[in-house]
């Protein structure tokens, strides 16, 4: 095989080898759980006060 052949080939594997590049991004369970246990919470908190308060209805004529 010529040297050129070798270089070439070697050339190849080392520009695969280099682009198989995994990047792996973790996110912490607990904190995101907190924060959607947060949410859940506030959404809750709101429906229990709209429960109680009657919704105004504009009369014909009026613009809320």
């Amino acid at each position: 095989m010529p040297v050129t052949s070798r270089l070439f080939l070697a050339a190849v594997l080392a520009l695969s080898a280099s682009a198989c590049v995994t990047i792996n991004i973790y996110f912490p369970a607990a904190a995101a759980e907190k924060a959607a246990d947060r949410i859940i919470d506030e959404v809750w908190q709101l429906r229990e006060g709209a429960v109680g308060a009657p919704a105004s209805v504009p009369s014909q004529g009026e613009t809320k």
